[in-house]
C-alpha cells in the first residue's frame, strides 16, 4: 500500500481514567485487530501489556498499534495520562498528524487534558473530540462542551448528539445525515439499527445541524455566499469543509459515546477518516541546523520520492531487544538498508523491521514515509535523532525534554546486584529522557531524577520485576538551586613558584545576579592585553566549572554574571590552566561574600476538589507555603490553581484524597525557581553540611 492519503497517524490522549485505553480496544475489536476485548479493569487490555500498566489500571508509556478502517491505515497510538508521565504524551504528539482528544462525560475538561491539549496546540495537530462514558451518573454531554469552550478557548463542532442520559443512554444521533445510530442490549459495538430520530430530539438536531453548517461553510467563501442565497451544500462539500477546518485548527468535531459499552465508536473512526488529515496534508516538519538548532528554512517533504528522513521518537527494551520506534517523514526505508545518525555521524544497518501489534510484532521488508515502524537492535540512536539517508545529511526539529525536578539514591541490596543495576538503568535512561540518573562522587550513590513520586516509584518497580534488582531506596530529595544577590567587584592571583617554571594569573572581575533564567554567563571587557584573549576561555572555564557545587550547600549555581575587567599575567609563568585556577579560586573566595542564597523548585499545582472541601483544600494549601492564584468552578467541583514548593508536596496525594474522601485528583509540574524562606534555607544547609561531614 503506498496512497499516502489512505493513511493516518492519530494518538489519543486526555486525563487519567477519561477511557483511553477503552477507546483504544474497542477501535481494536471494531477493526478487527482483536477478538476478545480487553478491559482495564482486570488488566487485560492489548496497550497497556507492562505488568505494572495491568495493575495499577493506567498507562504508562505509549504503545502504538496499527489496523484498518475503510480501506485506510491507521497507526494509533494510545498515551498516557498521568502528569508524571507527560513526556510520553509529548514526544507522541511530535510525530503524530492527528488525534482524538478523549474527555469523560463526567469529569469534563480535567487539569491534565488542559496540559495535553497545551501540548497539542503547540505541536499544530488537528483532533477530534471524543466525549466518553456517556453512560455514568452524572455525565452531561453539553456542559462538557462548554467546558471546552471556556477551559481550553476552543471551538468545538457537534457532530453527534447523545440519545438518552446516564443508564439510559443508548446510541447517537448523526447531526450531519439526520440519522440515529441505536445499540442494543448485548453490548456488541456491531449490534445497531439506524432509525429516525426520536421526536423529542428533531428540533435540536435542526438547531445543531444549522450551527455545523454555518461553521463549516466560512471555509469557502462560494459556499458561504449560495449558502445566505438560501442554497443548501451537499454532504460531500460540507464534508470537503469540516476537513479543512479541522486540518487549520478552525475547530474540532466533536462525537459522543460510550467506549466501555461499544456505543458512538464507528462514528469516531469514520471521522478519523473523514476529517483528520494524511501524513503528506500537515505542514512538513522543518529541518535544521545540527550545531545550532535553528531552523534552515528547508522541510522534510512526505512523500517516497524524498531522500530517506526519519525521526527516532522512541526506545524500548522487551523480550526481542532493543526496539527504536521511528516515524519516517520521507523517502523508503529496506530491510539491509545503512543510514546515517545525524546526530552522532556514525552510520547503522537497518537488520530487522517490524510492525508493532501492541506487544506483537509482523515483520516487514520495507517502509515508506508516513508508516510510524520499530527497528530492531539499533545501538547508538537516542530519542530524538535523526536518521536519515548517508548521501543527504539532515537533522530534523529535534525534541526538547522537561528537566528532573525529584530525586531519590537507590543502592543495590547486594554486591552482585551493582552491575545489573547499572546495565538495567542504561537501558530505561534510554527509553526515557525525562528520567536521569547520575552517581555521587564522594559517596558513590546513584541517583535517580524524574518528573515526581509515581514516576520514581514506577522505575523502582520495573527495576525490581522486570531486571531482578532489588534496591534500598532512600528518602526523596528535592533539587535545590543557589544564587547570588549581591553585586561585588573583587580581584584574585594565582602564583605558584617553587622548581621549574611557575604560574601566575591575576584577574579583576564583577560577579552580579543574573536574569531569572539566564544560568551562567560570561563576558570580558578587558583592554589593553593585560589579559590576552587567548587566556578568557580559561577564566570561562573555571568559573563555569565551579557552577555545580554552590557555596552554600553544594547545590548547582543559578543566574549568574561574570566580567573579567582587568588583571596581570607573566610573559613566561602565565598559562591557560593558570588562569583556570585562578577563576576558580576567584569563585570561591567571592561567591559567599556575594549574598548567596537558596532556591527551591516551586510547582504549578491543579487541585480538583468537590465544592464542599474547597475551603480545606485551600487551607492546606496554604499551611503548605502555596499562593493561590484562580478559582474556577465547574459542573461537578471546584478547580483550585497555585504555585507550591515541590518540599511540600511530598505524599500529597494521600492527604487530598483523605480531606475530600477520595474525590479529589491534582496534577503538577515544574513552574520556576524561587528563593527560600530563611527557616527552610537554614535546615537544608544544615541538613546538607551534616551529611557531608558524615561522608
Amino acid at each position: 500500500m503506498t496512497d499516502l492519503s489512505k493513511y493516518r497517524n492519530i494518538g489519543i490522549f486526555a486525563h487519567v481514567d477519561a477511557g483511553k485505553t477503552t477507546t483504544t480496544e474497542r477501535i481494536l475489536k471494531l477493526t478487527g485487530k482483536i477478538h476478545k476485548i480487553g478491559d482495564t479493569h482486570d488488566g487485560s487490555t492489548t496497550t497497556d501489556f507492562m505488568e505494572q500498566e495491568a495493575e495499577r489500571g493506567i498507562t504508562i508509556q505509549s504503545a502504538a498499534v496499527s489496523c484498518f478502517w475503510n480501506d485506510h491505515r491507521l497507526n494509533v497510538i494510545d498515551t498516557p495520562g498521568h502528569v508524571d508521565f507527560t513526556v510520553e504524551v509529548y514526544r507522541s504528539l511530535k510525530v503524530l498528524d492527528g488525534g482524538i482528544g478523549v474527555f469523560c462525560g463526567s469529569g469534563g475538561v480535567e487539569p491534565q487534558s488542559e496540559t495535553n491539549w497545551r501540548y497539542a496546540n503547540e505541536s499544530e495537530v488537528s483532533r477530534l473530540i471524543f466525549v466518553n462514558k456517556l453512560d455514568r451518573m452524572g455525565a452531561d454531554f453539553f456542559s462538557v462542551v462548554d467546558q471546552v469552550k471556556k477551559v481550553l478557548g476552543a471551538t468545538p463542532l457537534v457532530m453527534t448528539l447523545p440519545i438518552g442520559r446516564e443508564e439510559d443512554f443508548v446510541g447517537v444521533v448523526d447531526v450531519l445525515n439526520r440519522q440515529a445510530f441505536v445499540w442494543d442490549d448485548t453490548g456488541l459495538p456491531e449490534n445497531y439499527e439506524i432509525q429516525d430520530i426520536p421526536a423529542d430530539m428533531v428540533d435540536d438536531v435542526e438547531a445543531y445541524r444549522e450551527e455545523l453548517v454555518e461553521t463549516a461553510v466560512e471555509q469557502d467563501d462560494d459556499l458561504m455566499e449560495a449558502y445566505m442565497e438560501g442554497q443548501e451544500p451537499s454532504i460531500e462539500e460540507l464534508k470537503r469543509c469540516i476537513r479543512k477546518g479541522t486540518r487549520d485548527l478552525a475547530f474540532f468535531p466533536t462525537f459522543c459515546g460510550s467506549a466501555y459499552k461499544n456505543k458512538g465508536i464507528q462514528l469516531i473512526l469514520d471521522a478519523v477518516v473523514d476529517y483528520l488529515p494524511a501524513p503528506n496534508e500537515v505542514e512538513p516538519q522543518p529541518l535544521t541546523d545540527k550545531d545550532t538548532g535553528e531552523e534552515t528554512g528547508e522541510v522534510a517533504i512526505v512523500s517516497a520520492d524524498e531522500p530517506f528522513r526519519a525521526l527516532a521518537f522512541k526506545i524500548m527494551d522487551d523480550r526481542f531487544g532493543a526496539l527504536t520506534f521511528v516515524r519516517i517523514y520521507s523517502g523508503k526505508l529496506n530491510k539491509g538498508d545503512t543510514v546515517l545518525n545525524s546526530a552522532t555521524g556514525k552510520t547503522e544497518r537497518i537488520g530487522r523491521m517490524v510492525e508493532m501489534q501492541a506487544d506483537e510484532r509482523n515483520e516487514l521488508t520495507s517502509a515508506q514515509a508516513g508508516d510510524i515502524i520499530a527497528i530492531v537492535g539499533m545501538k547508538n540512536v537516542q530519542t530524538g535523532h535523526t536518521l536519515c539517508d548517508v548521501k543527504h545529511e539532515c537533522t530534523l526539529e529535534p525534541m526538547i525534554f522537561p528537566v528532573p525536578v525529584i530525586s531519590i539514591a537507590v543502592a543495590p541490596k547486594d554486591k552482585g546486584g551493582s552491575e545489573k543495576m547499572g546495565i538495567a538503568i542504561g537501558k530505561m535512561v534510554a527509553e526515557d529522557p525525562s528520567f536521569q540518573v547520575e552517581t555521587d562522587e564522594e559517596t558513590g550513590e546513584t541517583i535517580l531524577k524524574g518528573m515526581g513520586e509515581l514516576h520514581l516509584d514506577i522505575k523502582v518497580d520495573i527495576l525490581k520485576r522486570t531486571y531482578g534488582v532489588d534496591l534500598v531506596v532512600g528518602q526523596p530529595q528535592v533539587a535545590y538551586r543557589e544564587t547570588i544577590t549581591q553585586a561585588i567587584e573583587d580581584s584574585y592571583t594565582h602564583k605558584k613558584q617553587s622548581g621549574g617554571s611557575g604560574q601566575f594569573g591575576k584577574i579583576d572581575y564583577r560577579i552580579k545576579p543574573g536574569e531569572a533564567g539566564t544560568g551562567f554567563t560570561f563576558s570580558s571587557s578587558v583592554v589593553g592585553g593585560n589579559v590576552p584573549k587567548e587566556f578568557w576561555p580559561a577564566v570561562e572555564k573555571g568559573f563555569a566549572s565551579m557552577m555545580e557545587t554552590g557555596p552554600l550547600a553544594g547545590f548547582p549555581v543559578l543566574d549568574v554574571e561574570v566580567e573579567l575587567f582587568d588583571g596581570g599575567f607573566h610573559a613566561v609563568d602565565s598559562s591557560a590552566i593558570a588562569f583556570e585556577i585562578a577563576a576558580k579560586g576567584a569563585f570561591r573566595q567571592s561567591m559567599p561574600k556575594a549574598g548567596a542564597q537558596l532556591l527551591e523548585p516551586i510547582m504549578k499545582v491543579d487541585v480538583f476538589t468537590p465544592e464542599d472541601h474547597v475551603g480545606d483544600v485551600i487551607g492546606d494549601l496554604n499551611r503548605r507555603r502555596g499562593m493561590i492564584k484562580d478559582q474556577q468552578a465547574g459542573l461537578t467541583g471546584v478547580r483550585i490553581k497555585g504555585d507550591v514548593p515541590l518540599s511540600e508536596m511530598f505524599g500529597y496525594i494521600g492527604t487530598l484524597r483523605t480531606m475530600t474522601s477520595g474525590r479529589g485528583q491534582f496534577s503538577m509540574e515544574f513552574s520556576h525557581y524561587a528563593p527560600c524562606p530563611n527557616s527552610v534555607a537554614e535546615e537544608v544547609i544544615a541538613k546538607a553540611k551534616e551529611e557531608k561531614a558524615a561522608k
